[in-house]
C-alpha cells in the first residue's frame, strides 16, 4: 500500500540545506523504527518549501496509530522528531498537533 503525505519547511535556505543534509543519512534508530512499523520504502521530495513523502507500507502490519504510539514510546525517535521540527512548519491545511498530512489520491493511471 502507498501513502503520500505533505509538510512544509520554514522558508530559509540555510535551514532547508541542513534538513536535506540530515536526511542523506538518517539515524539508524529512525530507519529501524520505520522498518519495525511496516514501512517498506519511503521517499521525500521537495519543491520550494513543500515536501511530499511517499511511503510504501506492508498493508498487514502498518498503521499510523501504531507508528505514532511506537514514536511516543521511544525517546530517540522523539528526539529526532523534535530536531526535525525546527525545520518544519504546517501547511495551510495541517490539522492541529499533526505534522505530516495525508494527501488524498485523485488519479491512478491503472484505473483508466
Amino acid at each position: 500500500m502507498r501513502y503520500c503525505l505533505a509538510l512544509d519547511l520554514i522558508d530559509d535556505e540555510a535551514l532547508i540545506a541542513e534538513y536535506e543534509r540530515r536526511h542523506r543519512r538518517i539515524w539508524p534508530e529512525v530507519r529501524d523504527h520505520l522498518l519495525r512499523c511496516g514501512v517498506i520504502d519511503m521517499q521525500i521530495y521537495r519543491l520550494g518549501t513543500r515536501l511530499t513523502m511517499v511511503m510504501e507500507v506492508d498493508a498487514q502490519s502498518f498503521s499510523f496509530a501504531a507508528m505514532a504510539e511506537a514514536e511516543r514510546q521511544s525517546p530517540i525517535i522523539q528526539q529526532w522528531e523534535d530536531e526535525m521540527g525546527r525545520y518544519q512548519c504546517p501547511t495551510p491545511w495541517t490539522e492541529e498537533n499533526n505534522k505530516w498530512q495525508l494527501m488524498k489520491p485523485i488519479f491512478q493511471l491503472a484505473e483508466q
